[in-house]
C-alpha cells in the first residue's frame, strides 16, 4: 500500500516528515466505541486535525472487540458495566496478518484500516487478535481496553507497540517519527533496538505525550514478568537495564519511554512543570516541553451557535442554547424521569470518574447543597456523567451514591453512556461547566475547551489548561484552591465552601440578573479558547516542536 493510496489525498508541502501515532485508545465517532475517556479524546482531535491540515501522520491502535465498556443500570437505577460485542462495516480488513511473540508464543494479528474518507481523520490502523486462528487466551487480548489482568494489559501493549511495528515494516512505510502518546506502546523501542542495536538512532526517531502528573499512575511491572511475556522482544533484562541505565526490579513505562525517546511533551504549561519536577532527577531522559493538548472544533462546536456567536447576537445566541439544551433534557427524561427547564441554569460536571476528580465536592457540605438546590430565587439544574474504571471499586461507590443522594431532587440527574455522543449533548446544553479535581492532580483536562466552543462558561480549579485560559470574571469564574499545607479533608471542606460561594454569589446573579455580562462572559471565552486551544494548533505545534525532519 502506497502513501498514495493510504492516505487519498495530496499532503500539505509543510508537514511532509512521516509520522506513526501510536495511542490504545482513539475516540474518533460515536459508532467507533475504542476509547474510554481524555486520551482518546485527545488522539480523535489530533487526527482529526492532521487530516484537515492534510499531515503526513498515520495512526497505530487496537479494535476493541467489547470497546472499554457500555454503561448501563441495573434494576435498581444504579450504574453498572456491560461488555457487548461491537462490529463495525465501515473499517476496511487489510488482510495482513502479523506474527507477533507474546509469552513466547506467536499471536496473529490482523490489521484494518479507517479510511480517511469515513469519518475525516488522518489514516487509522487498528489491530485485533480476536482470529479463530489464535487460541482463546490470545483472542482476547483485543478484547476489553484497559483489561484488569495484569498479564493480558501487558499483551495489548507488546500487540501495540511490537504488532504496530511490524505492520508499518510489513507495508514498507518507515516514518521519519514515531510518537507514543502515553507510555502504552513502549515495547515499540525494543522491536526499534533490534533493527538498529543503537539506542541514539532510536533517540532520533522516537517522540512521546506523556499524561500522568503522578508517580503512582505511571505503569510498572515486574521485570521478570515482563521478560516471560516477551516485552522486550529479542532482547535480554541486563541488556535493557545497560542500555537505559535502569536499576530495580519494576520497569517504569513512562521512564523508560522518557529514555528512549528523543523529545517529550507534556499537555499543559503547568502539567510540563510537574513533569519535569517528576522525572528530572533520572539520568539519561530527553528533554519535556509543554504542547498544551486541544480539541477539533469543526467537531465539536455546534455551527448555528457559532454563527450567532460571530454575528454578535445575544438574543440569537440564547435562543440557540436554549435548543441545545432542549435537545440535552430529552435525554435527562429518559435516563431519569425528570423535566428540566431550559429557562434554568444547567451546571454539568462529566469528565472520566476518578475520586480525584471529586464529583462529589458539590456535597460536601450537604446543608448548603440542599439549600442551593431550593434555592427561591436564583434557581439552578445540576447534571452528573462520567465512566470510572470498571474495576475502580471507590470511583464506582461514588458515581452510584450520586444517584442515590440525588434520586429526590427533581433538578439533580446522573446520567449513563458517557461517551462520544452523550459528551457532545452535556457541553452543548450546558451553561456552566464545572471542574474541581485536586490540584496538580490534573495533567490538561480538556473538556471545557468543548465546553467553551459550545457557550458554557468554565467553573474550575485552576489546574490543568485552565491557568493558560483564565481570566476570572471575563471568561469564566476560578475557584480558589485551598492552601498546599492543609489536610486533604480541610482541603475539600475549604474548596467546597470556595466553589459554593462563586457558585452563589457571581455565578447564579450573573446569570439571572446580568445577562449582557453573561454574555460577555460566553463570548470571551470562546475568544479565549479558539484558535489557542483548537487542535490545529496543537497539530501543527507537534510537527514545528517534535518533529523536525530526521537525520
Amino acid at each position: 500500500m502506497t502513501r498514495t493510496e493510504l492516505f487519498g489525498y495530496s499532503l500539505n508541502a509543510e508537514y511532509q516528515t512521516s509520522v506513526a501515532y501510536f495511542s490504545m485508545e482513539f475516540a474518533i465517532d460515536q459508532s467507533l466505541k475504542i476509547y474510554s475517556g481524555g486520551l482518546g479524546f485527545l488522539s480523535g482531535s489530533h487526527l482529526r486535525s492532521a487530516f484537515e491540515l492534510k499531515q503526513n501522520l498515520l495512526g497505530i491502535g487496537m479494535l476493541w472487540k467489547y470497546g472499554y465498556y457500555d454503561q448501563v443500570r441495573d434494576k435498581n437505577n444504579n450504574m453498572v458495566p456491560a461488555f457487548i460485542q461491537k462490529d463495525y462495516s465501515f473499517l476496511e480488513d487489510t488482510g495482513i496478518i502479523l506474527s507477533v511473540p507474546v509469552h513466547s508464543a506467536t499471536v496473529k494479528v490482523k490489521a484494518f484500516l479507517l479510511r480517511p474518507a469515513t469519518f475525516g481523520t488522518a489514516p487509522l490502523f487498528l489491530l485485533s487478535t480476536d482470529l479463530p486462528e489464535n487460541d482463546e487466551v490470545s483472542r482476547s487480548i483485543t478484547h476489553r481496553l484497559y483489561d484488569p489482568n495484569e498479564a493480558t494489559r501487558i499483551a495489548q501493549s507488546i500487540i501495540l507497540g511490537i504488532g504496530g511495528g511490524m505492520l508499518l515494516d510489513q507495508l514498507n512505510l518507515q516514518p521519519d517519527y514515531y510518537h507514543m502518546n502515553e507510555g502504552h506502546a513502549v515495547p515499540l523501542n525494543f522491536y526499534l533496538y533490534s533493527k538498529y542495536k543503537n539506542l541514539d538512532e532510536i533517540k532520533k526517531r522516537m517522540r512521546f505525550t506523556t499524561h500522568t502528573p503522578e508517580l503512582a499512575g505511571n505503569e510498572e511491572h515486574d521485570y521478570s514478568l515482563l521478560k516471560e511475556m516477551s516485552f522486550f522482544y529479542h532482547i535480554q533484562e541486563h541488556e535493557v537495564k545497560f542500555v537505559l541505565g535502569l536499576e530495580g526490579e519494576k520497569f517504569n513505562y513512562t521512564l523508560a519511554a522518557l529514555k528512549f525517546s528523543g523529545k517529550a511533551n507534556a499537555v499543559s504549561k503547568l502539567h510540563g512543570d510537574v513533569a519535569r519536577e517528576m522525572w528530572g532527577g533520572y539520568d539519561g531522559i530527553c528533554e519535556i516541553v509543554s504542547i498544551t493538548n486541544a480539541q477539533n472544533q469543526k467537531y465539536w462546536q455546534d455551527a448555528i451557535l457559532a454563527g450567532k456567536l460571530r454575528a454578535s447576537d445575544p438574543l440569537g445566541v440564547a435562543a440557540r442554547k436554549k435548543e441545545m439544551k432542549s435537545l440535552l433534557f430529552k435525554e435527562v427524561a429518559n435516563q431519569t424521569g425528570k423535566l428540566f427547564d431550559e429557562n434554568v441554569l444547567t451546571l454539568v460536571w462529566a469528565r472520566r470518574f476518578a475520586a480525584y476528580k471529586r464529583a462529589d465536592l458539590l456535597m460536601h457540605d450537604w446543608n448548603r447543597f440542599e439549600n442551593l438546590l431550593k434555592h427561591s430565587k436564583y434557581s439552578i439544574q445540576i447534571i452528573w456523567a462520567g465512566k470510572p474504571y470498571p474495576e475502580d471499586t471507590g470511583a464506582n461507590q461514588i458515581f452510584n451514591q450520586i444517584i442515590d443522594n440525588t434520586k429526590a431532587f427533581p433538578n439533580c440527574a446522573v446520567l449513563v453512556g458517557y461517551e462520544l455522543g452523550l459528551s457532545s449533548l452535556l457541553k452543548k446544553g450546558a451553561d456552566v461547566w464545572l471542574n474541581n479535581p485536586k490540584m496538580y492532580r490534573e495533567a490538561s483536562g480538556t473538556s471545557g475547551m468543548t465546553a467553551a466552543m459550545n457557550g458554557a462558561i468554565n467553573l474550575s480549579i485552576p489546574d490543568g489548561w485552565i491557568p493558560e485560559f483564565a481570566i476570572d470574571g471575563e471568561n469564566c469564574f476560578l475557584i480558589a484552591p485551598a492552601d498546599g499545607s492543609l489536610s486533604e479533608e480541610q482541603s475539600d471542606k475549604t474548596e467546597n465552601a470556595n466553589l459554593m460561594d462563586v457558585l452563589e454569589k457571581t455565578v447564579l446573579p450573573t446569570y439571572y440578573d446580568h445577562p449582557s455580562k453573561w454574555f460577555d462572559v460566553v463570548q470571551n471565552g470562546i475568544k479565549g479558547v479558539i484558535p489557542e486551544f483548537e487542535s490545529a494548533r496543537m497539530a501543527e505545534a507537534y510537527y514545528k516542536q517534535m518533529y523536525q525532519q530526521a537525520d
